[in-house]
């Protein structure tokens, strides 16, 4: 799967990158007790980590906050979906397990402070671009809303937008059928290329030790 950034978000955000995971052979299903209990403990080490200061004093969110200023999009009213997580955890309003591949992208997002997304790759179509949405652009979110994509961070198929760090499209989620699937980490262009790809790495590798099949990754914009 061809895979590229756009030359407009590049200019408009320096040095923004990706990690790129593509995953085949994949079973989804009901988290291992281990993952469960390690998001429930985070969550909880996050929650006292929270009590004495905002969500915006956290560098992931406050990177994250800047650059959706930067793409034109107001922070204050679309929120980057790190951000929406801890503030859940900070209002004691814990994430319950999902499923694996929705509780290791939660996991994550909340180590790497930085929004990631997981669609099924055989509901994607064509080459992704990641792009700025333009004016009129827009999809049905996995919130159960008609979310506008204007000047948003949006992944894109032959098919149209299908991702952004703000929600997902209702078009791609994974399921536990999905045997195939595309794995976006939205980096915070302050991270190292070395870093960028060793956390890149670490999800991969404890996404297939959770769901078997094989995986291969890439840092775009490095």
């Amino acid at each position: 799967m061809e895979i590229t950034l756009s030359s407009q978000l590049k200019e408009l955000v320096p040095g923004f990158k990706v990690g790129i995971i593509q995953y085949s052979g994949i079973t989804v299903g009901d988290s291992p007790q281990m993952l469960k209990g390690r998001l429930q403990l985070f969550q909880e080490s996050i929650f006292f980590e929270l009590e004495d200061k905002s969500v915006t004093d956290l560098p992931g969110v406050q990177e994250w906050r800047s650059i959706f200023k930067m793409t034109g999009k107001d922070p204050n009213r679309y929120r980057p979906s790190s951000e929406a997580l801890f503030r859940r955890i900070k209002k004691q309003n814990y994430l319950p397990s999902v499923q694996s591949a929705i509780d290791i992208n939660n996991f994550f997002s909340l180590q790497y402070q930085v929004p990631i997304g997981v669609y099924d790759a055989d509901k994607l179509s064509g080459a992704v671009e990641i792009r700025v949405g333009a004016p009129g652009e827009e999809y049905e979110g996995l919130n159960g809303r008609s979310n506008s994509l204007e000047d948003l961070v949006i992944s894109t198929d032959g098919e149209g937008p299908f991702g952004s760090p703000f929600v997902d499209s209702a078009r791609t989620p994974v399921t536990e059928e999905t045997k195939n699937a595309l794995q976006i980490i939205y980096l915070s262009p302050s991270t190292k290329e070395e870093n960028a790809r060793n956390l890149t790495a670490s999800l991969m590798n404890m996404f297939i030790k959770i769901h078997g099949g094989e995986g291969k990754y890439d840092v775009l914009g490095c």
